[in-house]
């Protein structure tokens, strides 16, 4: 997929936007909908020289909006040199081949823009894998626009009895073959991921993944509460590679913690399916922290797209904690009220400032809480090697020194109960 900015003379590429109000959905979530374009056009590069809306029944089934709308919106890219039009739903491969002779300019739909940024913004082998797959199973069924001459190439020896394959299926079968590849290659990094993960489990600690609408802070609060160095950008998308880091919580326990992609509305179903591997840390996590932009005024909207992923990957019924970032943006406590009555247990914080981390820590300490076992020991005064695992590796509830010993009250994780067996009260 051509990135916008990949133009032979480097200028910035003109893009106009479309997009259909239909009768069936309110205004404002047309108007949402087109600034997040907006904002989508700019991460991928371009600069938005106009846009359009025209309000419909239902699509038109040619050219999606009515061919005297594509009139107007054609003259208007030609006398304002743009070079690509971009619409905000995604286009059949028949609308896509009339709308191009229409225009005549490159036509992109919101699948195609969104595909195109994460080709640019893939770093691992298994973000350019994945996003490599998503970019061939949206351009299967569209290679008609590609190729306008079809012309038969000739039979020969082991091609007798027919005329021979056309280009177009040439091409095809190549497609299918290199999505074949990717999809093999995909289940290797999979059973990877399987691999590092039952070494996580063998430690016993919990996951807890960030999941959110893109652009919602999840990598700013991420690196602030592990230390990390993930991408931090205010454009959408910035994060596509899962990171996971270890820690600590006040209660000495142990977790780790996921930081993955953002979700948006219209996400493409292509990329659902082609990220499986990388979803599949939200799939095992413990725990899911929801991170919201409270700051935004359809900050409810961006929630319910986001638990519109979450079903469809199955996993809308798994714990979550609410977190509602960007509260240094806010000049009132309306919003605050009104989700933290909505969400009971949510926190509210500043990933920039680091306000409110620490009832954050709390909290995902009472809900990420490992499976701890509750010990009463007695230890020799002169045992400070064993006093000081525990202070290590458990939470210590209680401390006393009595005479020659000392009596503790301890959580630690269960697979290291038998390190302090001689020491348990009552065991001789």
């Amino acid at each position: 997929m051509k990135a916008l900015l990949d133009n032979v003379d480097t200028r910035t590429e003109r893009v106009f936007l479309v997009g259909v109000e239909l009768k069936s959905s309110p205004s404002w979530d047309v108007r949402d909908s087109m600034d997040e374009l907006t904002e989508l056009v700019a991460t991928a590069g371009g600069e938005v020289a106009g846009c359009g809306t025209q309000k419909l029944d239902k699509p038109n089934t040619a050219t999606f909006i009515g061919p005297g709308k594509a009139d107007k919106f054609a003259d208007f890219c030609r006398e304002n040199e743009v070079d690509t039009v971009v619409f905000d739903d995604e286009l059949s491969p028949a609308q896509s081949r009339n709308l191009e002779k229409k225009f005549a300019l490159k036509i992109l739909d919101r699948t195609s823009l969104i595909l195109d940024i994460f080709a640019q913004r893939a770093r691992t082998r298994e973000g350019k894998l994945q996003v490599e797959l998503a970019q061939l199973t949206h351009l299967l069924p569209r290679l008609t626009r590609y190729w306008t001459h079809l012309s038969r190439q000739k039979g020969g020896i082991g091609m007798r009895g027919g005329e021979g394959e056309s280009q177009l299926e040439v091409d095809r079968r190549k497609v299918r073959e290199r999505i074949d590849k990717i999809q093999s290659e995909l289940v290797t990094v999979l059973r990877q991921r399987n691999t590092q993960r039952a070494g996580r489990k063998r430690s016993h600690w919990p996951l807890g993944s960030l999941v959110g609408y893109t652009n919602a802070g999840k990598s700013t609060l991420f690196n602030g509460i592990t230390g990390a160095a993930a991408l931090v950008e205010d454009k959408l998308f910035a994060t596509l590679d899962p990171t996971t880091r270890r820690l600590r919580l006040r209660t000495n326990q142990n977790v780790l913690l996921s930081d993955t992609v953002g979700f948006i509305r219209k996400l493409p179903h292509d990329l659902v399916d082609a990220f499986k591997a990388t979803l599949e840390e939200v799939v095992e996590a413990d725990l899911l922290l929801h991170v919201v932009d409270i700051s935004v005024p359809h900050a409810e909207e961006q929630i319910r797209a986001v638990n519109q992923v979450l079903a469809e990957i199955g996993v809308e019924d798994k714990s979550t904690l609410m977190v509602f970032n960007k509260t240094d943006r806010l000049t009132g406590e309306g919003a605050v009220a009104r989700f933290s009555g909505q969400y009971p247990n949510s926190v509210f914080l500043s990933a920039k400032t680091g306000e409110g981390f620490g009832a954050f820590m709390d909290e995902l300490g009472k809900q990420l809480r490992p499976a701890r076992d509750l010990l009463d020991l007695v230890i020799p005064q002169d045992r400070t090697e064993v006093v000081a695992r525990l202070h290590e590796i458990g939470q210590v509830l209680h401390l006393d020194y009595q005479g020659a010993s000392t009596r503790m009250k301890v959580l630690i994780p269960p697979h290291q109960r038998n390190q302090f067996e001689g020491f348990i009260d009552g065991v001789s």
